[in-house]
């Protein structure tokens, strides 16, 4: 429940699955639904309860609000256009060769040219405008059936549009943007709570509603809704939440006990006499009894244990003997080194390295009846998969010695706290209970709001814990009442740029604690770390940005943007639910879906993590690859078919589908998204494949020109009345024929033909049935032949690359669409890739450096400003 106050009165309680601005007309400026760009008397409170019955409607409500705030801020509407020179030469030629076609009755392609009057409608339209004048110069319109335009005509035509852009791009004005405030999605919510509580993974949000998309990706500010249902499970999350976070039982220390004739190495220990394993030191060739001994039990990384074990030793003369307790596993930090090993005895040692010794005892109990209970501290160490304990070697020529070990025990987590309570109670215990119950929610809600709480903030979060103390609860009972209502908060689950100038009109920087949570929701899909915000309290953000971003891209938080904008941006997620016919492609199963997957998201983390050229993503020489996908690709028969394996270059072979390896591709045919089974297989129809969605695809997600929706009533290839035969390729020629379709599937299909030697599953293959495959096209008077040729032609126009990438990643990174005025930064980014090799990191640090990133308006567009 959103409550809305204004001077301080509530005026209005609203809980509606619609957005906000859905209740708008695009063109109206509200600000009551804009809250990042609210004077202080106007914000958003606390939810508290649901609509009760009774109430007027939403809209009734909606209507006095904006009622309410057109009277405060003297109404709304966009702000008046700037008149170009003129715009004859414009208004001219569309009358003469355009507006036939592109007028107001069903324009074709979507795209209205018969009512142009002011420059900001051609700016406002860039984008179609720039593809209008690229058509007009190539002379491929007005069609070809139509009177051609004089040169003088077509000239005059591009200059007028083309000073409209550059009087534009000369002016000193910039326009940032706006940005609604938004909601965190579903996979940010995740991340904001797993990195809030110190990487514990709550997976809170799986019962969520889905979030709606825009622009291609789920994290648009604009459609982002709440609803009833999602505010209902926003409660239920916060409770689920703060009950495993704050216990207010403890549970007692598990305690894990092995005896003698269960300690290992895998060969088995020495002898048992009883009950006590034997362990000895001997100067002859040592066999199984000399050790070490140990059992698997993993351990926490952040947790402390106690060890113990009991036993007593043998040796001539009394003298001492020692061992060693040791903890080892693959990833083990800090392993011994060669010294340190060389000083513990044991035949079995090297099946216990990598290995770390933690502490040497001396074992003084010599009676069998009366064995010694050792107790070793283990400290918080990564990576323990074993611990056991070895002989100390005597010194040579000295009496040997023997260890009779009874059990092994280990206690712990000493500290039974969840990792998550812990680091949340942290507090200087020598305070008054009060204060410690403000410490705690101070640095909590500080954190969960992405900037400083405010004194009246932490007030009413500590009269909560203080209520519920009163009321003879438990301090953690009362805490975890506050954890619920600071995750119930719009605070938390809306990221606020609060604004005190919300109609000013002159762009400024976000503050450094917003441009903190821009950068970490852009590349990490999750909430500032402790170094972001500590540079933000001092100021620092800004000047240390370009450090911080590639900090950041180094970090493994960093995959986000392969999970959350890759897969997104290629349409992946498609995959999911997509379902070949099983009769037709038998072989389709759900390790090779899965295979699919993992193999773009490898190959894209491997350009992020080594900073490579986005160019590879059009053509590279290097792929992942598991058993089923090898199988699906040809790299081998992994069924050992004709008696043998044919393995990959580098001389690597696939076992199993759990084992993934880097493959170097050689053929030329592979390499490069375009070429992943996963894409060529979200871009088929069920039964076969689809030149006209793998063409599609190529334009919209590659290329950034994207074909105008189909004609209405064209039925789709399989369902013409005239049934076509031939070839698919004949079939869609003929299909093509249709005048309605010809523009558009002229240069769609030809790009989709090329990838036809790949079945609808991605699968090489040089027949289509009994038909052979031609693989052939032209592009813009371009010939190519197959695949490889296509993706050449690509990276010749790697630029349009780089600037659709650019635009997809600054929608992501931004949660809006792109504008009009966003043209600039667009180019900008462009231009510093090609001068940086196209580097990955370059493309990042130039979006985080660009004015939509860094900087806000108020509500009011500032290029069409009149200008002085």
């Amino acid at each position: 429940m959103l409550l809305i106050s204004f001077g301080g009165d509530t005026i209005f309680k609203f809980a509606s699955r619609l957005t906000f601005p859905a209740l708008l007309p695009p063109t109206a400026r509200c600000p009551a639904f804009a809250p990042t760009l609210l004077p202080p008397p106007m914000m958003f409170a606390d939810f508290t309860t649901l609509l009760r019955p009774g109430r007027r409607s939403c809209r009734s409500h909606f209507a006095l609000v904006c009622a309410a705030v057109s009277l405060h801020f003297g109404g709304f509407g966009d702000a008046p256009a700037a008149e170009p020179k003129s715009l004859a030469p414009i208004q001219a030629f569309l009358a003469k060769h355009c507006v036939e076609c592109h007028g107001d009755s069903e324009p074709k392609a979507g795209l209205a040219l018969n009512n142009v009057r002011a420059a900001g409608e051609i700016l406002k339209k860039r984008k179609s405008w720039q593809s209008v004048l690229e058509m007009v110069e190539a002379d491929a319109m007005p069609p070809e059936d139509r009177p051609r335009p004089a040169a003088a005509e077509t000239q005059a035509f591009v200059e007028a549009v083309e000073r409209i852009f550059d009087d534009y791009d000369r002016s000193a004005k910039t326009d940032p943007g706006r940005v609604t405030m938004r909601r965190l999605n579903r996979a940010e919510y995740d991340n904001t709570v797993r990195d809030l509580f110190y990487g514990t993974d709550f997976n809170a949000a799986e019962d969520f509603p889905s979030d709606d998309v825009g622009h291609g990706f789920d994290n648009i500010g604009d459609v982002l809704s709440m609803s009833p249902v999602l505010m209902e499970r926003y409660l239920a999350a916060a409770e689920m939440i703060s009950r495993k976070v704050v216990l207010t039982e403890l549970p007692k220390p598990t305690l894990r006990q092995s005896y003698a004739k269960n300690f290992r190495p895998a060969r088995g220990a020495g002898p048992i006499k009883d009950g006590f394993a034997v362990v000895t030191d001997r100067e002859k060739k040592p066999g199984r009894e000399s050790g070490p001994l140990w059992q698997d039990v993993p351990l926490g990384e952040r947790d402390e244990y106690m060890f113990r074990a009991v036993c007593y030793a043998e040796r001539e003369k009394n003298l001492p003997v020692k061992l060693a307790v040791f903890v080892a596993g693959e990833q083990i930090t800090q392993p011994a080194d060669d010294k340190q090993l060389a000083e513990l005895n044991g035949n079995a040692l090297r099946q216990t390295v990598p290995l770390r010794v933690v502490q040497v005892v001396e074992v003084k109990a010599r009676d069998p009846k009366k064995p010694t209970q050792l107790e070793v501290r283990l400290p918080a160490i990564a990576g323990v998969r074993r611990i056991g304990i070895a002989l100390v070697k005597t010194e040579k020529g000295s009496p040997p010695a023997t260890l009779y070990v009874k059990s092994f025990g280990v206690e712990g987590p000493l500290d039974v706290r969840p990792y998550a309570m812990r680091r949340f109670m942290q507090c200087d215990a020598t305070k008054p209970h009060a204060e410690q119950t403000r410490e705690i929610l101070a640095r909590f809600a500080t954190r969960a709001y992405r900037r400083p709480a405010t004194k009246e903030e932490v007030d009413r979060l500590v009269k909560l814990v203080e209520s519920a103390e009163a009321a003879g609860e438990k301090w953690e009972a009362g805490l975890q009442l506050a954890v619920q209502a600071v995750l119930a908060n719009p605070k938390f689950l809306f990221r606020a740029e609060l604004d005190d100038r919300p109609t000013a009109v002159e762009s400024r920087p976000l503050d450094e604690y917003q441009l903190a949570s821009r950068l970490s929701y852009f590349i990490w899909s999750s909430m500032p770390d402790d170094e972001l915000f500590a540079l933000a309290a001092k100021n620092e953000l800004t000047k240390n940005l370009d450090a911080q971003v590639r900090r950041m891209l180094r970090d493994p938080k960093a995959s986000a943007l392969v999970d959350l904008f890759a897969m997104q941006w290629l349409q992946l997620g498609r995959l999911t639910s997509h379902m070949p016919d099983q009769t037709t492609f038998p072989e389709f199963k759900e390790p090779l879906r899965q295979a699919m997957l993992t193999e773009t998201k490898l190959f894209l983390g491997e350009i992020i993590r080594e900073d490579r050229s986005i160019v590879d993503m059009l053509d590279a020489d290097f792929t992942y690859m598991n058993a089923s996908l090898a199988r699906l690709y040809g790299v081998y028969d992994t069924m050992g078919n004709g008696g043998g394996r044919k393995k990959v270059p580098g001389g690597q072979s696939f076992r199993s589908d759990q084992t993934w390896q880097r493959v170097t591709l050689t053929d030329g045919i592979r390499g490069g998204l375009l070429t992943h089974a996963g894409i060529l297989t979200v871009t088929s129809n069920p039964t076969r494949t689809s030149p006209v969605k793998r063409g599609k695809w190529v334009l919209e997600q590659i290329l950034g020109e994207p074909p105008p929706p189909p004609p209405p009533n064209v039925p789709e290839l399989e369902q013409q009345k005239d049934k076509l035969t031939g070839s698919l390729r004949e079939r869609m020629e003929q299909h093509r024929s249709n005048p309605a379709c010809a523009g558009c599937h002229a240069k769609m299909d030809q790009l989709g033909f090329a990838f036809e030697n790949f079945d609808a599953l991605g699968k090489f293959r040089t027949k289509d049935g009994e038909d052979a495959i031609d693989p052939s096209g032209v592009v813009e008077g371009v010939k190519f032949q197959g695949p490889a040729e296509l993706k050449k032609l690509l990276v010749a126009k790697k630029d349009d690359f780089a600037r659709c990438l650019t635009e997809k990643l600054l929608i992501f990174a931004l949660g809006r669409g792109l504008e009009y005025y966003d043209e600039r930064a667009v180019a900008r980014v462009v231009a510093q890739l090609k001068k940086n090799d196209y580097k990955f990191s370059t493309l990042c640090l130039e979006i985080v450096r660009s004015e939509p990133f860094r900087m806000r308006r108020g509500s009011q567009d500032l290029a069409l400003q009149p200008t002085e």
